[in-house]
């Protein structure tokens, strides 16, 4: 039988860059067929234009063995290819039921929606509030309405762009299940991710790209995770730096603080001088809401929040970052930086230092852009390329890395290597350690275990708006952490441990 998908010499050439440049590669029906590759390595742009949002410059696409033009998405989905989006391609004002229907190739009674997407959500572990408005959701909620919109579709070919980022280990294992069950029945599945551990336990073969070629295909389980990384970034993978050294005092400390209505649990924790406090947890549960309150975005009752002894009582985000304290959001675009804005002008967003008495000093501005693009290793033409022309793992690094060279005393970052390639995550991990041997307070949010584990000094979870004890990264286990992302941290405290 012919491939499902033959894609020859692709080519896609933007103003700064080379995107893929004589990309050729096939996809046969009831196979999983990885792509990986650095950050802006041209996987995403790709994947685009097999989804018909990005035409290429030359090459050919074969789908079945016939050659076709997929001029737009209605195109793709006339074909039976569906896409779940790494940066969602979403209607911020629908409903998720909304979003979903729209992306379907046929409209469906409101009925036959309300079932089948009941029945998808129960059987994949992709909880969802149908009925709330998009702009309501956070990220993790709003890639599930994206893998439920592709699910819904029943595809052909699906396109899956770092889907997992929003589930439990427990959820993972359950929808690599249903791919490898959907894939028997003749589906095939492109499947983008930057976790190698999920890549060989996946697919059936993985296609390596980096600067915009193809460079290697491989059958993953044959591979190692360090030889995966080694044809992936071309040289070895960063290792991660030691960080044993022992706390300082309280930095911000967190009593009594209640997030939503007044009858909510009230949380308390503190965050000391030199150690990284992790939070686990599946998007969703409050974390949103309490990285908000911390950062000033949203307002909170008297006197709940201390930083080095002074109340953040009335305090907004610019008088917060006065006194030290940084912010890295979960949502890259549109709430970390702005699209249309040049990296330079983004670095002005939280660079209080880089205006004086309402005026801007733009020689400083691009200095200090031009500072954190080197030191960060930020893949881009210069400061005066707009944000939405980076990939999304070089976004993120400009973003962490504006905050870090500010000089923080508290950093919270939210997802801080969501999406991103094992080498540039394994870089801000380094930098996020390196701050923290300075003396900075540091409380990452995220849903990666593995990379919870590999740099903090405590751990805790947030289940349903309540926050578990503060534990010891080196005394629970991850099976432990799984069952506490469903609230059972009382239940194993009666048991007596956390193994």
């Amino acid at each position: 039988m012919p491939p499902r998908l033959s894609l020859k010499n692709i080519s896609k050439r933007y103003p700064a860059v080379l995107a893929n440049d004589a990309v050729s590669l096939e996809v046969a029906a009831g196979e999983i067929h990885a792509v990986l590759g650095e950050n802006g390595a041209g996987k995403s742009t790709l994947m685009k234009i097999v989804a018909g949002e990005v035409q290429p410059d030359a090459g050919e696409i074969a789908f079945d063995g016939r050659a076709v033009r997929i001029d737009d998405p209605q195109a793709a989905r006339a074909l039976g290819i569906a896409m779940v989006h790494q940066h969602f391609a979403l209607f911020d004002t629908l409903t998720a039921a909304e979003n979903i229907a729209l992306g379907l190739p046929t409209a469906p009674s409101p009925a036959e929606l309300q079932r089948d997407l009941g029945e998808t959500a129960a059987r994949y572990g992709l909880a969802i509030d149908a009925q709330r408005r998009v702009h309501d959701l956070s990220t993790g909620e709003r890639q599930r309405v994206e893998i439920l919109r592709a699910l819904l579709a029943r595809p052909r070919l699906l396109i899956m762009d770092e889907p997992t980022s929003v589930l439990t280990p427990q959820a993972v294992d359950a929808l690599f299940a249903t791919l490898r069950s959907l894939a028997a029945d003749g589906l095939a599945v492109l499947f983008i991710s930057h976790k190698l551990d999920e890549i060989r336990r996946l697919a059936d073969r993985c296609t390596v790209m980096r600067a915009g070629r193809v460079v290697a295909t491989v059958d993953p389980k044959r591979e190692s995770e360090a030889s995966l990384a080694r044809l992936m970034i071309g040289a070895e993978p960063p290792q991660i730096a030691a960080h044993d050294t022992p706390p300082g005092p309280p930095r911000l400390v967190v009593d009594g603080l209640r997030l939503g209505s007044e009858e909510g649990a009230p949380l308390a924790f503190a965050l000391h001088a030199g150690e990284i406090v992790g939070i686990a947890g599946i998007s969703g549960n409050g974390q949103r809401a309490l990285v908000a309150a911390l950062a000033g975005e949203a307002q909170v009752q008297a006197d709940a929040l201390s930083l080095d002894g002074r109340s953040l009582r009335g305090l907004g985000p610019r008088e917060r970052r006065a006194l030290g304290l940084r912010y890295v959001p979960e949502e890259r675009l549109r709430h970390g930086a702005v699209p249309e804005l040049t990296l330079a002008e983004n670095a002005l967003l939280t660079g209080d230092a880089l205006h004086r008495r309402g005026f801007i000093r733009p020689a400083a501005m691009r200095d200090f852009a031009r500072r954190v693009i080197e030191r960060f290793d930020v893949r881009c033409p210069g400061s005066e390329a707009a944000a939405a022309s980076l990939s999304g793992g070089n976004l993120q690094k400009f973003i962490v890395g504006r905050e870090i060279e500010s000089a923080p005393r508290v950093l919270i970052v939210d997802q801080p290597t969501w999406g991103v390639d094992v080498g540039a995550a394994g870089a801000i991990r380094n930098a996020l350690i390196a701050l923290r041997a300075q003396g900075c307070a540091i409380l990452v949010v995220s849903e990666e275990l593995d990379e919870l584990f590999e740099i903090c000094d405590r751990i805790m979870v947030m289940a349903r708006g309540r926050l578990s004890p503060a534990v010891p990264a080196r005394s629970v286990s991850v099976e432990a952490i799984g069952r506490w992302m469903s609230g059972l941290w009382d239940a194993d405290a009666a048991a007596g441990g956390a193994r």
